[in-house]
């Protein structure tokens, strides 16, 4: 249970508590009871059965009826404790067994000793295994070490960490006591404040790790200086944008010019929903970066991607004198020479790429803006290799196609400033999603069908969980042929992509979809991102209720990209969970991502947000940060205003902080991005 010090004891909290002073009558036990407390005399105990499937059971009466008492596990180590004649107090889940009322792996202990306990009417209860519960180490018996372990306590052992005007001001109970009441507590009220108190503690102190980071940042870290807007950036803004910008782009783009000329290194992560423009405000910054002299690179996590974004900065710069190359792993060798040569003497202007771009031979004249899409599959390592090809720090812009709820960006990027695109292009009509059941596939493909016949293209995905499932691909290959007969060649033709394909063959498949010269695309969630097709207005999601919400809406996003209307069709069996069918609701009743990441945080708690939980991230014990915004943003204020007034914490009165976090373990928070 990795407690091996007094203080992991300390931070190992109860998951529950147990009224002491109530103890049910056995004979008002029945099966609707709920985990229940008795006590009684055990007036015999029997081992049943053989060497291999022994049990022990135990007769427990308390003068109104008996309870028969069974344990599977720890059978020897509970027949030596339990004594016929002694008084013992049981706590368990009843029910019933041949109509016989019993009660299966009860905690158990002598009620003379209950009795000596210093504790007040509630009990902890604490998280245990079933391999210590079989060795008599379960919640009751931890709450005795808790308990000898608070005998030897004194205050001094648990020092004060929060500056007065905080406790004070929260109405918040000392450090010591809040310790005593989580474990101890003397009624409900002083439990809960004691939980809130050190709730807080834990946002506070992660928090401010990741604050304190950023003010550093801000305060000295040097970064190159954008000074000018030139030629790049005026033409291309004047002459050769693809649409209007909209006003939360412009925004964007003015908080990244101020960053870029302020003389610190930035560091800031863009979210945008799933064709808000991302891509052009790259552009147009990586433009501004050429304009000054500096080269840029732009690092995606895939090769497919990768190459999409090569593909679209070159269309769209191709009436500008500037350089764009690509490199992945898959780049020849006869390639890779005179690109590494143009990126070293600075006639390479802009460098898209996967992981290769990390490697020790890639080498930049001067390197001045790094663009990384969809960070969160990329290592803290892995960036900061590209953030050392610089002597000094390139500007570092982060860019997510995934929303992320205001609270978890505070938790997971507190040491990032960030901006947020919340408004589509103009013209892009929302996409319809509507809901059927598989008794309706052929209604669906016949509408795939007319969709097609006016010219259009369509996906259809099935989940592939786990690409080693042998099931899931042949359900792939099953969903493949059944295309195939409502689409027969030659008037229809069909690609197939997923990813047990060789990536040349991926490639062509996804390119020849790309080029119409495919009608239909079947594949896996390869396609969640790295293919940009304006001609397809139609995306089918196989088994939808098997997908979570955030893939769903990435999905969804491969549609709707032209001026047509656009659908999204979720199919699934009759036969879907509570949890899939809301989640199928929530999808059809809005488009907008960030409205989505909140319902999907609503639904299944912060979990790990597509992996992007970083190294140096605390593990809270008792937070969390859905049920506990407001204490995470009444922290924030907190801290920005400590920050901004004392922010060495020199002052008397933040010297307890000062100490506990010189104290906490030293590790990596997010000074790269």
């Amino acid at each position: 249970m990795e407690i091996f010090t007094f203080n992991d004891l300390l931070y190992h909290f109860p998951y529950r508590y147990i009224d002491r002073t109530k103890i049910v009558k056995i004979r008002d036990v029945n099966e609707f009871t709920d985990d229940v407390q008795v006590s009684g005399t055990i007036t015999d105990i029997n081992l049943i059965g053989q060497k291999w499937s022994k049990r022990l059971e135990a007769t427990l009466f308390d003068g109104s009826q008996t309870l028969t008492l069974v344990w599977f596990q720890g059978v020897s180590w509970l027949q030596k404790m339990i004594v016929p004649g002694q008084k013992y107090l049981v706590y368990g889940s009843p029910g019933f067994f041949n109509g016989q009322l019993q009660m299966a792996h009860p905690e158990i202990e002598l009620l003379t000793a209950v009795q000596q306990g210093p504790r007040g009417y509630m009990e902890p209860v604490y998280p245990s295994t079933e391999k210590l519960k079989a060795r008599g180490m379960g919640g009751r018996q931890l709450a005795r070490l808790t308990e000898a372990l608070w005998a030897m306590l004194k205050p001094d052992n648990i020092q004060e960490v929060l500056p007065e005007y905080i406790i004070n001001g929260l109405h918040y109970p000392q450090r010591f006591e809040a310790f005593r009441q989580i474990h101890f507590p003397h009624n409900e009220a002083l439990k809960n404040k004691a939980v809130e108190r050190l709730k807080f503690e834990e946002l506070f102190f992660s928090q401010f790790k990741l604050q304190q980071t950023r003010n550093l940042r801000h305060r000295f870290s040097k970064g190159v200086v954008f000074e000018k807007v030139g030629d790049l950036f005026l033409q291309f803004y004047e002459k050769y944008l693809p649409f209007e910008l909209t006003n939360a782009q412009k925004r964007v783009i003015k908080e990244l010019r101020v960053d870029t000329g302020s003389g610190k290194q930035m560091n800031r992560l863009l979210q945008g929903d799933v064709g808000s423009g991302k891509t052009i405000v790259a552009l147009l910054m990586m433009l501004l970066a050429i304009d000054n002299g500096y080269q840029a690179c732009l690092m995606a996590p895939t090769e497919i991607l990768a190459r999409q974004h090569f593909e679209s900065i070159t269309t769209l710069v191709k009436e500008l004198p500037v350089t764009v190359k690509l490199l992945t792993g898959s780049t020849r060798v006869k390639e890779r020479r005179p690109l590494l040569e143009e990126l070293e003497n600075g006639t390479l202007h802009i460098l898209v790429g996967t992981h290769a771009v990390l490697e020790d031979p890639v080498i930049f004249k001067k390197l001045g803006l790094v663009i990384i899409d969809e960070q969160h599959r990329f290592g803290v390592a892995q960036r900061a290799r590209l953030w050392k090809k610089a002597q000094v720090p390139p500007h570092v812009l982060v860019m997510t196609a995934t929303p992320i709820p205001r609270t978890l960006a505070m938790t997971f990027y507190g040491d990032l400033d960030y901006s947020v695109i919340d408004e589509m292009p103009k013209g892009r009509q929302p996409i319809t999603t509507v809901h059927r059941y598989e008794n309706k596939r052929s209604e669906v493909l016949h509408f795939v069908k007319s969709e097609i016949d006016s010219g259009r293209q369509a996906y259809v995905v099935f989940p592939l969980i786990d690409e080693s499932e042998k099931s899931d691909l042949e359900n792939l290959m099953r969903g493949y042929e059944i295309v195939k007969t409502y689409f027969p060649e030659p008037l229809y033709y069909i690609s197939m992509v997923h990813g047990k394909q060789p990536a040349a063959q991926k490639d062509t498949n996804m390119q020849r979809f790309a080029k119409n010269d495919t009608q239909v695309l079947v594949g896996t969630t390869v396609i969640e991102v790295g293919i940009n097709v304006p001609n397809a207005t139609v995306m089918v999601i196989e088994n939808a209720d098997r997908f979570g919400l955030s893939q769903l809406h990435q999905l969804r996003g491969r549609v709707g990209r032209g001026a047509d209307k656009s659908y999204c069709i979720l199919l699934t069996s009759s036969k879907v969970s509570a949890d899939a069918r809301e989640r199928l609701k929530i999808l059809t009743q809005s488009n907008n991502g960030f409205v989505i990441a909140e319902k999907d945080l609503e639904l299944r708690g912060p979990g790990q947000i597509e992996g992007t939980r970083q190294s140096g991230i605390i593990n809270f014990k008792l937070a969390n940060i859905k049920e506990d915004r407001a204490l995470l943003e009444k922290a924030v204020l907190f801290i920005t205003d400590i920050l901004k007034t004392d922010s060495d914490l020199l002052q008397l009165q933040h010297q307890p902080l000062k100490q506990h976090l010189q104290g906490i373990e030293k590790g990596s928070w997010g000074k790269i991005s």
